[in-house]
C-alpha cells in the first residue's frame, strides 16, 4: 500500500507512486479510480498508457464501485485523520508512515484470515527462486 501525504496531489505525483509500487510489486493489468482530478489527468492518463495498464474510473456518485478503497478511506479518516493534530506536512508524513507500519505489518485483519496484510502477501507472492522455474 502506498500512501503519501500533501496538500494536493497532482497526476503526477500519483505517477509517481504508482511507479514505485509497480517496481517492487509488479504493475496491474487495470486499476480502478475514482473522478478526481489525480486520476483523471493528462499525466496519469499517459503514464497508464506507456505501461498498458486500464484506468477503471467509477461511476460518479457511486462510492461501493470501489467498496475495499471506500471501506480502507473510511478507517484512515476514523483511525488516522481524525484523532491526530500534524503541525507540519513533515509531521503529518512521520505519523502516517507510523500508522501505515502498524496498519500493514503489525495488525492481523480479520478478512485476511487474521494475517498482516504484509503476511497476506508474502504468502501469496511468487518466492523468486518459483519464479526461476516458470
Amino acid at each position: 500500500m502506498c500512501l503519501e501525504a500533501n496538500f494536493r496531489l497532482s497526476g503526477r505525483c500519483v505517477a509517481k507512486a504508482l511507479d514505485d509500487v509497480g517496481r517492487h510489486r509488479g504493475w496491474p493489468t487495470a486499476i480502478t479510480v475514482d473522478n478526481g482530478t489525480e486520476f483523471t489527468s493528462k499525466a496519469l492518463d499517459e503514464w497508464a498508457y506507456r505501461r498498458g495498464i486500464k484506468l477503471d474510473y467509477t461511476r460518479p456518485g457511486k462510492p461501493t464501485d470501489n467498496g475495499l478503497i471506500e471501506s480502507f478511506n473510511g478507517r484512515l479518516r476514523d483511525e488516522f485523520l481524525n484523532v491526530n493534530e500534524f503541525i507540519t506536512l513533515h509531521d503529518a508524513r512521520e505519523k502516517l508512515r507510523a500508522w501505515q507500519d502498524d496498519y500493514n505489518h503489525h495488525r492481523p485483519h480479520g478478512s485476511l484470515g487474521n494475517l498482516t496484510p504484509s503476511e497476506f502477501v508474502n504468502s501469496r507472492s511468487v518466492q523468486p527462486q518459483e519464479a526461476a522455474r516458470l
